[in-house]
């Protein structure tokens, strides 16, 4: 623990301890973890390499030979699909002289090689060749084992098609750290189908990334900031949905906009419980991926910190069957990402606003309501907890039972063992990769 972390252990407003209570009681984060370099650079270690960390999309990599290099929280990443089709993760920096290997997306056909000194690597991280180690002509040497300098690789897993790494390599493995939300949303453990630019939107807000996932996490807002979205699916319709230590976030009774004016609709995801004729769900799993699921489309938000201050959004949307990629569902694709569009840009806004709100010197880490604002409070305890040591147990029952008592139907309450998506690969619009 560093010293300011142990200092803000003793209590007080502003203070980590302040964040670790029963939300009635609870402040949220102090401002300077939305504005400081140096507690910026600390979550890095503490809150995004110790856990799973989404950092891409399988769909970029589509085919075996595919590479796309990435930069993740300022470290050079290599997205690899090999030659079993498997998605990998390898530190993109030859094992030489530390030089970027992939500057640009491509498919290779063959080995991944150095553009410095020609070192090749496999698509499976290990060195293949050393041209001229040993003196002009001789492409080995005693002192180069080749078996111990293959590409760094760091632990991965590919779900709701995200890509997740453990920088730090010694979390439980994902099925284990997850195994609620997998569980809750289980019954979309089915293929996705995403047609290309008609399913992409990219976002640059000048706002902390932990203010992205506070917005996401509640409905409180809707009526004021997305009164569109309200006049379908209303707050009163709405319900918390939390687990301490792994998501939190929010669902809906009542989500079947109408895009097309003669009643045209996707089709649906099979065999779905009718818990989803109407409803939806959206939950952030912890720290940095955002999830929306229906019956008949799923999207991921991936957030992507750039400093304190500013965050790029990636959204990438996902159909249930491959007929909606098809050309007769273009149209409906379009105003299915206008809407989403409309509704993410109405939060910029709101984060940027809340973002200049930090650098307010009495703002003491505000105050959270007890009903609405549970799912925000567990966000909150997550971060705390991984600043501050080891994960503290979740605070006193009353906070849990605040996010579920009110709106919140059978079955779907909070703290309820969970779901996910399988790791499927997604079946891209033919031609569109």
């Amino acid at each position: 623990m560093d010293d300011t972390a142990a200092k803000e252990l003793n209590g007080g407003t502003g203070s980590l301890t302040s964040v670790m209570v029963d939300v009635c009681e609870a402040s949220g984060l102090a401002n300077r973890y939305y504005t400081d370099p140096d507690c910026f650079e600390d979550e890095k270690r503490r809150v995004f390499f110790t856990g799973w960390s989404g950092i891409g999309f399988a769909k970029d990599v589509p085919e075996p030979g595919c590479v796309v290099p990435l930069e993740f929280l300022g470290m050079p990443l290599l997205l690899v699909r090999d030659k079993t089709g498997r998605v990998r993760v390898f530190q993109n920096t030859c094992r030489h002289r530390g030089m970027i290997l992939i500057d640009r997306p491509t498919r290779l056909k063959g080995v991944i090689r150095c553009p410095y000194h020609s070192w090749c690597y496999g698509l499976d991280g290990a060195l293949r060749t050393t041209p001229h180690v040993g003196g002009p002509g001789r492409n080995i040497h005693e002192a180069i084992d080749r078996d111990l300098l293959g590409l760094f690789e760091f632990r991965s897993h590919v779900w709701h098609d995200v890509v997740f790494v453990n920088v730090s390599g010694d979390a439980p493995a994902f099925e284990v750290a997850n195994a609620a939300l997998l569980e809750r949303w289980s019954e979309f453990d089915q293929p996705l189908y995403h047609a290309g630019e008609d399913c992409s939107i990219r976002l640059e807000v000048a706002t902390n990334w932990k203010l992205a996932v506070e917005n996401y996490c509640e409905s409180y807002h809707l009526p004021w900031i997305h009164p569109g979205l309200n006049s379908y699916s209303r707050l009163e319709d709405h319900y918390n949905i939390v687990e301490y230590g792994q998501y939190s976030g929010q669902g809906t009774l009542v989500y079947r906009p109408t895009l097309d004016p003669q009643g045209r609709r996707f089709p649906d995801f099979a065999e779905l419980s009718e818990k989803w004729n109407k409803g939806a769900e959206y939950i952030t799993l912890f720290p940095n991926v955002m999830l929306g699921v229906h019956r008949d489309h799923v999207y991921a938000i991936l957030l992507e910190p750039d400093g304190p201050t500013r965050t790029i959004e990636r959204i990438e949307i996902y159909y249930a069957a491959p007929e909606a990629i098809e050309p007769d569902f273009a149209d409906l694709r379009r105003a299915n990402k206008a809407q989403w569009s409309e509704i993410f840009d109405e939060d910029v806004a709101v984060c940027e606003g809340m973002q200049r709100g930090r650098h307010g010197a009495k703002f003491d880490g505000g105050k959270f309501s007890p009903v609405m604002d549970v799912p925000t409070h567990v966000f909150h305890h997550w971060v705390a907890g991984r600043l501050s040591g080891p994960p503290p147990p979740p605070p006193p029952a009353h906070g849990a039972e605040g996010a579920t008592h009110q709106n919140t139907p059978a079955g779907v309450g909070n703290g309820q063992q969970a779901s996910s998506f399988a790791p499927h690969d997604v079946q891209p619009r033919p031609g569109s990769a």
